[in-house]
């Protein structure tokens, strides 16, 4: 089968089941529990709702009941299974997507969704968690979307947040989010380009690898 024509969806299963069947298991769980939203054909804001939802409920601090890492493994899948992690590394890794092999595309793809998982999520939750969250109208142009929205923090103040979907297969997935206007997407592609033009592209890979080993 052509990885460029497998789903989101279909893309993370392989993955996962290539390492553990209790992944799997695990992240078939979160698509059953996602099922009702993709099968109202969830609206952009919809999508966002569920998203927030999911990883400000994640738990944090040591130790975790075995429950509440069952419950951390649901929502984060969850949350993945919202994001189109394919074009997501597409994006981050800029000029140098082209590259890359497939089995190499395939690797990223993966690593950046464990980085998601392990580091992404778990943070923003807590970010997220503390703060009062005002929704804007949506914009939705065609396949493209964005969902505003303003969370005010205590110190900060006021904080715009743009939420940017894209529709594949009749599904919205959100593919970058805008910070005060600076795009999380971009960000990251700055601190992989000067990993990989300083170094190369293995030592880039390696250095993902040795920080999720540390979670």
């Amino acid at each position: 089968m052509n990885p460029r024509s497998i789903s989101n969806y279909q893309f993370i299963i392989t993955m996962l089941s290539r390492k553990n069947w209790i992944y799997l298991t695990v992240f078939i769980l979160a698509l059953f529990e996602l099922s009702p939203v993709i099968a109202k054909e969830a609206s952009p804001r919809n999508i966002v709702e569920t998203l927030l939802n999911s990883i400000t409920n994640l738990k944090t601090g040591k130790p975790l009941t075995p429950e509440e890492v069952k419950k951390n493994d649901i929502l984060s899948y969850r949350a993945l299974a919202l994001l189109n992690t394919r074009e997501i590394s597409r994006k981050a890794l800029g000029k140098y997507w082209k590259n890359r092999t497939l089995t190499e595309q395939k690797v990223f793809i993966d690593l950046l969704s464990r980085m998601f998982i392990k580091e992404a999520f778990p943070n923003s939750g807590k970010f997220f968690s503390a703060l009062k969250l005002i929704y804007g109208q949506p914009t939705i142009s065609e396949s493209k979307a964005n969902v505003p929205l303003t969370v005010v923090h205590e110190k900060e103040g006021e904080i715009n947040i743009d939420f940017h979907l894209q529709k594949y297969r009749d599904q919205w997935q959100v593919v970058d989010v805008d910070l005060d206007g600076v795009s999380m997407r971009n960000s990251m592609r700055s601190q992989l380009y000067k990993v990989i033009s300083k170094n190369n592209y293995q030592e880039l890979v390696r250095r993902i690898k040795e920080k999720i080993a540390k979670y």
